[in-house]
C-alpha cells in the first residue's frame, strides 16, 4: 500500500503527482494486467526479444 505523507503547507496537487509518480514507479496496473491471463514463457521471452531490437533500432538511428 502508498503512503504519501503530506508535509505542512505542501499543495495537494504537489502530492497527488508524488503519488502518481510512486504508483507508476512500482508498476501496480501493469502487474495487475499480465496476472490476468497467462503467457506463455515463449511468448514473454519473444516480447523482450522484440523489444531490445526496437530499442536497439532507435539507438542506431540516433548514432547516423
Amino acid at each position: 500500500m502508498l503512503k504519501i505523507i503530506i508535509k505542512e503547507g505542501e499543495n495537494i496537487e504537489r502530492a497527488l503527482k508524488r503519488y502518481k509518480r510512486k504508483h507508476r514507479n512500482i508498476k501496480v496496473m501493469q502487474n495487475l494486467r499480465e496476472a490476468q491471463f497467462f503467457t506463455k514463457p515463449s511468448v514473454k521471452r519473444r516480447r523482450e526479444i522484440q523489444k531490445a531490437e526496437y530499442i536497439q533500432n532507435i539507438r542506431d538511428q540516433e548514432d547516423l
